[in-house]
């Protein structure tokens, strides 16, 4: 019985997908998925265009968005995500907004790929892996 509804569980979580733009998102070592229907999420591509919902959107807009979200749902976890090339001040700009608005769950969406597949190889040192 447990075994039933476990691999109902886990067919469910493989049948929900992420609507956001595609980037190009740096490895992590460790990452956990996490999906809620309520979640928001927010890229920014290499260009520091933020995206959300797969629609360009302005940093003020992006304010008023997420302020109305949160209004209606003090619990909203947002989800960011940027370009390996997206520069550290456009994260930081979004990441402001968010914070700005009142929203603690911010969570920052990295590849769950292993080092090998950003090096083509394993990683020799521990600088290679900065």
């Amino acid at each position: 019985m447990f075994f039933l509804l476990a691999s109902f569980m886990m067919m469910a979580l493989e049948m929900s997908k992420t609507e956001n733009i595609k980037v190009n998102l740096p490895p992590a070592s460790q990452s956990r998925q996490d999906f809620r229907p309520n979640m928001v999420n927010i890229a920014v591509d290499k260009s520091g265009v933020v995206w959300l919902e797969k629609k360009e959107i302005s940093t003020a807009d992006l304010g008023l968005v997420l302020s109305n979200r949160f209004h209606a749902d003090p619990d909203l976890p947002i989800y960011i995500s940027g370009d390996r090339d997206t520069l550290h001040g456009d994260m930081v700009k979004v990441y402001q907004t968010v914070r700005a608005v009142g929203i603690q769950k911010v969570s920052f969406m990295t590849d769950s790929k292993n080092d090998v597949a950003a090096f083509g190889r394993k990683p020799q040192t521990e600088k290679e892996l900065k």
